[in-house]
This record gives structure tokens, sequence and C-alpha cells, in this order.
């Protein structure tokens, strides 16, 4: 049994609190008037769409976890070349992602009727709903990861043997469940959600020529239900699983970089990124509280009253990084904290270059709306261009951030020994930590925009006037831009995380060649155990280079498996939506007076497509994420998935980056019009830059947010699967 110092109790305090608070939000939030007796309703319908919707899910995300389930319990206790506590970290990682998902979702569709209600009053009234509701989600996820971590470390601490190194590469099992989970999530979120608004936007807008959420449109419903399922519940299960994943991959790092030292310098490194996080807690709380604007405040104002609290909250939480890794005295803390801050840092980059793509406050997104007064095509052209443009930002920013955290970590050590790999890797997972310390705030100020989306939905569909309605639309544009920010932070915090986890992955394989009695040779040419393995032994005896035919065929297949993933979700969304569109049509021409506002649509049918349609095309591309790695693993062997993994976190990094900020600047330009600029809604640039915004729905809300967990769990699948890699050798 490892002991467990003091400090550690720390994090599961900071669990509780965040969950506490998030409860406080929660209960502060319901006791809010919920409007009108119409507001009410229409609050009704998208609450208990958006339930139904994800029991549904639920249930088939459940019968492949009962499967996988078997499948490591058969590795474990029949082949025994898996750690037989898998079976059970895998169930708690999905359950308590799901849980993120649904307690997130569950206080958006409580929340959007408040806020539009609250708007009423004066905007900061609504700001704060909308905000502190996010902040829900962000609290909600925080708490139940650290609770997650720090209940499995007191239990294989406490019941096992194992060694350090051998329980953080076990925990990091559980995030194989929570990526899995957040992947059928986000796919099957983003494809309903996307169905509902493209078949909304194309029948509604261009061809009946009516706004936006108007209650006359029968995909209206379904869309306001997407917002929630897709960019709520599949949000939150997201972030659950990056979140965890740094953590994890990070305490492994520190259990392989400081195993020669062993004892308390040892346990000391894995508990610094659990501690970090932990205090992050703290000081989200305190950004939260920080968060207020005034009455007629522009988008600037907006964006600047949103960027205080997690600025501020970013900040303190660099300073608090010394302080901490003082006071645990880790090895070269000094250089590990700058570490953190440069993880700090790139995330506060990429947050600023995405506002800059994607905000209808700058020139990019401005641009393409003053391409709609040519038509359709030359807005998607130039956002296709913005799209590609905007990755040089985050990928420079991202490989800048991973060599200053590479040599902080190592004392600026070029050597490439391996003890200045171990911690140099150290250093980079110890970044993705920073990046994520204060998930509190920022996953709030993502989870406020489709609150703030569903506001301006219900403020529409209820008739409360001009003044309300341009309140709600002054919070649903900064809702578009916080998402796509918050989108570019978690890939950015995906891109270092899987590196991490490239070198978890390593020992992992090592600790089954272990269990397997299979020996290596060093660089030297001496038979040697592979616990005894340094990582240039551990190339040397793969033969992982450039020159190797397997690593190229892996890194092919992984950037390929980022593009096919993309191809199918989009598809997918384009069959879903053709259906909607065919529905839509149908209900305008059979069903007399929808267009005159004398009959009610059968939005429960347009409800019912996008649930059958998400539930049926979410099976095959998540199931691809989980299925390739394991057969490069079985053909390629160890030196194919260090390929596949560099290849799709390459690939998969800057196709993400694309898709997302591409949408994010159609969407926005769309809303710059909507405005008055450019001739205003109905004009013909505005009807060319809502074809600009149908296309971009997918590539921003189902696609491009869905590859951050495709590269996570390609690496988690593979550390999972690294007994059967073995096998297979």
């Amino acid at each position: 049994m490892n002991n467990i110092p003091f400090v550690f109790w720390l994090i599961p305090i900071a669990s509780i609190v965040a969950l506490g608070m998030a409860w406080y939000f929660f209960k502060s939030m319901i006791k809010a008037d919920e409007g009108t007796p119409r507001m009410r309703e229409i609050a009704k319908y998208v609450r208990d769409g958006a339930m139904a919707y994800l029991k549904q899910q639920y249930k088939v995300v459940g019968i492949v976890f009962v499967v996988l389930c078997a499948l490591f319990a058969f590795m474990a206790y029949v082949l025994h070349v898996q750690n037989p506590w898998v079976p059970f970290a895998f169930l708690t990682g999905g359950l308590f992602s799901g849980l993120a998902g649904f307690f997130g979702m569950k206080t958006a569709t409580y929340a959007s009727a408040r806020t539009a209600n609250a708007a009423r009053k004066s905007l900061d009234a609504g700001l704060k709903i909308a905000f502190r509701s996010g902040a829900v989600m962000g609290l909600t996820v925080v708490g139940l990861g650290l609770l997650d971590i720090a209940i499995w470390f007191v239990v294989l601490s406490a019941l096992t043997d194992e060694s350090l190194i051998a329980i953080t590469t076990t925990m990091l099992t559980f995030g194989m469940g929570a990526s899995t989970q957040a992947l059928f999530a986000r796919v099957g979120g983003g494809i309903y959600t996307k169905a509902a608004d493209v078949g909304a936007d194309i029948v509604g807008k261009v061809e009946a020529d009516i706004p936006e959420d108007d209650p006359r449109n029968p995909a209206t419903i379904a869309d306001n239900v997407g917002d929630n399922v897709g960019d709520v519940a599949g949000m939150g299960a997201d972030l659950y699983e990056s979140y965890c994943g740094s953590i994890l991959s990070t305490a492994a790092l520190g259990a392989a970089a400081y195993a020669a030292a062993g004892g308390e310098t040892q346990l000391k490194a894995v508990i610094a990124p659990m501690l970090i996080a932990s205090v992050g807690v703290f000081l989200s709380l305190l950004g939260i509280f920080l968060v207020r604007t005034k009455e007629g405040a522009t988008m600037r104002d907006l964006l600047r009253s949103l960027s205080l609290g997690t600025n501020i909250s970013a900040v303190l939480i660099a300073i608090a990084t010394f302080a901490i890794l003082y006071l645990l005295d880790v090895n070269n803390w000094l250089g590990l904290s700058f570490s953190v801050i440069s993880g700090l840092a790139a995330g506060v980059i990429i947050g600023q270059a995405t506002e800059y793509y994607t905000s209808h406050s700058y020139k990019p997104t401005q641009k393409i709306s003053e391409a709609g007064l040519t038509g359709a095509a030359t807005v998607i052209i130039k956002g296709i261009g913005t799209g590609m443009i905007s990755t040089c930002i985050p990928v420079i920013t991202i490989g800048v951030a991973i060599m200053l955290s590479y040599l902080c970590a190592n004392g600026f050590d070029l050597s490439m020994s391996s003890a200045s790999l171990s911690h140099g890797l150290y250093g980079v997972g110890i970044a993705a930590v920073g990046m994520l310390s204060t998930l509190g705030i920022t996953l709030a100020t993502d989870a406020y925009g489709p609150i703030a989306d569903n506001a301006g939905g219900n403020a529409e569909m209820s008739e409360l006037g001009e003044e309300v309605r341009h309140r709600t639309d002054a919070l649903d544009a900064l809702g578009n831009t916080t998402a796509a920010t918050g989108k570019g932070f978690a890939i950015g915090s995906a891109a270092l995380t899987a590196l991490a986890l490239l070198a978890s992955y390593i020992e992992e394989i090592k600790i089954a060649m272990e269990r397997a009695g299979t020996m290596m040779t060093n660089v030297a040419g001496d038979t040697i155990s592979a616990a005894e393995a340094t990582i240039p032994d551990f190339m040397n005896f793969f033969q992982v280079n450039l020159m190797n035919p397997k690593v190229l065929v892996g890194a092919f297949i992984g950037a390929m498996a980022a593009f096919l993933f993309c191809g199918l979700t989009m598809e997918a969304v384009g069959r879903a939506a053709q259906k909607m569109v065919v529905e839509v049509r149908r209900q305008f021409k059979e069903i007399a007076g929808i267009l005159e506002g004398k009959a009610t649509p059968d939005y429960g049918r347009c409800v019912e497509i996008s649930t059958r349609a998400a539930q049926q095309e979410m099976i095959f591309p998540s199931i691809l994420a989980i299925i390739i790695p394991i057969i490069v693993g079985c053909v390629l062997g160890v030196a194919g998935v260090l390929g596949l993994l560099v290849g799709g976190l390459a690939g998969g990094f800057t196709l993400a980056v694309f898709m997302a900020n591409a949408g994010g600047a159609w969407d926005n330009a769309k809303k710059n019009i909507e405005e008055g600029n450019f001739g205003g809604k109905g004009s013909f640039a505005h009807k060319a830059t809502i074809v600009g915004d149908t296309v971009g729905d997918p590539f921003k809300d189902t696609s491009g947010p869905s590859l951050n967990i495709l590269i996570k769990l390609m690496s988690m699948v593979s550390i999972v699967m690294a007994g059967l890699t073995v096998a297979f050798m």
C-alpha cells in the first residue's frame, strides 16, 4: 500500500466544494421566474424532448459498454493480459462522463426560459442567469472528475501492492470509459442538433422567409432540443474526459519520470497535477462571481466581462502553481511551474486567436459577411479560406508550448537521454493540466452559449418584443463566440494531452511485457526485462523511427482516420437533414394555416426524426474509432500504433481547428448581417450567409469538436489494448 500524504485530501475536498457550488447555482436558477405561460410551455417542450433523447442514447451506449466491459474482463481474467481492475475503472469513467452531461443538460433546459425572462429586466440579469447556469456544467465536470480520480487512487493504493506506475496506468483506463461515452454523446448530439438546425434554416429561413426560432417552423423545437443534447450534454462529457485524461496521463508520466527516485519524491510527482487542478476549482469560483455587465453593452463589452473572470482565474492559478510545487518540494519545481504557465499561456493565445477569426467584431468574419453581397458560393469560399488560415496560430502556439514545457521541465537538457525525455514529457503533461486547471470557469463560458441560444429561441417563440429580443440576440452572439473559443481551447488541450498519452502508452506496453514475461534487448544489445528498459531502449527494440515503414503506414492511417471520421459524421448530418427538410416541407404543404400562425405544427414528428437519425448514425463512426487502434496494434505492432497516434494527433488537431473556426465564422457572419450590416435581415447577402451558416453547422458542432475526442480515444484504446498488442508480437 502507498502512503497517502495529508495534502492529498485537498482533492476530494475541492470536488465536494465544486459539486456543492454547482448545486447552489442550480437552486438559485430554479428560484428565478420562468416567465409567461407560453414561455413555460416552450421550455417544457424542449426539456421533455432533450430528456427523451438522452434516455434513448444511454440505452445504446449502455449496450456498447457491456460488450467492451466483457472484452476487458476476458482479457483480464482469461487471457491474463490485462489488469483485473480495468473493467471496473472503464465503467466508472463512462458513468461519471454521462452524469456530467446529464446534469449540465438538465440545468440548461431549465435555464433558457429563465434567462429570456431575466432579459426582460436587463442585459446583466440575463447574462448572470445564463452564465451561472453554464457554471453548473463547469463545476459538475471538475467536481465529478476529481472525485473519480480521488476514489480510484485511494482504492488502488489501499487494496493493491502495485507500483505507482501500475496504479496510474490502470487509472488511465477509466479515461477510456469517459472518452467512449463522450464520443457517442458528441457525435449523436451533433447529428441530432444539426439535422434539426439545417432543416429549420433551409426550409424556414431560406424558402419560407420566416425568422429563426419562429414558432411556425415545425423544426424549431427539435433545433432547440439539439442545442442541449449536442452543445451541452455532448460538450460536458467531452470536457470531462479531457480534464481527467490530462490529469491521469500526467500522473502516469510523473510516476515513470521519478521511478528511480521512488518513495515520497515519486508520490509527489503523481499527486502534483491533481493538486493543481484542485486549487483551480477555488480560483474558477472566484472568476465566476466576477462576471457581470452593464445595460447597452456592446459585443466587445460582453467579451471583456467574460474575459475578466477567465483571465483573473488563469493569472491566479499561475501564481498558485509556484506555491503548490514549491510546498510539495517536487524536483525542479521552478521549471515545472513555468511548464504550467506555458500551457496556460497557450490556452489564452488559442482562445484569443479563435475569437479573432470567429467574432464579427473583427475583420475575418466581417469579410465573410461582405462576401455575401456576391452570393453563397463566395461566402463558402471565404469561410473555408478563413478556417484554413486560422489553423496557423493554434498549431504554432501548441508547438511552442510543447517545446517550452518540455525544456523547462528537464532543465533545458537537449541530450535526449532517458531521464531527459521522461522529465520533459512530464512537463508537457503538466502544461496540459495547467491549460485545463480553470475548466470550472472556461467550461462555464462554453456552456453559456447554448443556454443563451435557447433563451433567444424562447423569446422569439413567445413574442416577447423587440427590446427583449435585442438583448437575447446580444447574449446569443456572445455565446457563438464563446462556444467557438471553448472548442479551440478543448482542441488545444487535447493536443497536449494526446502527446502525454503517447508516453503513457510506452509505459503500459512495458507493463504488459513484464506481465507476459517478455524480455527485451537494450541499446547495447544486452537482454533485459521490460521494467529495466529506458525510452531509448524501447524505441530501439521496436524500431520506432521514420525509416520503419510500419511507423509511416501507421501515421498515414492516423491522418486518414481523422478525415474518414469527419466524412462519415458530415454525411450522417446530411442524410438526417434531408429527412428533416422533407418533413418540414410536408407540414407547410399539408397542414393548412401554419404560415399564417393559425395552426400548430407537429413539433413531435421533427423531434422523432432527429432522435432516430442520431441513434442510427452515431454508431458506425464511434465504433470505428475503437476498432482502428486495435487492428493496427495486432497487424503493425507497437511501431505502427505509435505512428497511428502521431498521425492522428497531427492531422486531427489541424483539421479540428479548421472546422471549428470556419463554422464559427460562418455563423457569426450571418449574425453580423442580422444586426443591420450589408443589407440586414431578409437581404440577398443575408440569405447567402444563411447557406454558409448551414454548411458550417456540422463543421463546428458535429465533426470538428468530435475530433479532439477521437484523438484521445485512439490513444486510450491503444493503452487499454496494450496487452493484446503484446500478445500478437
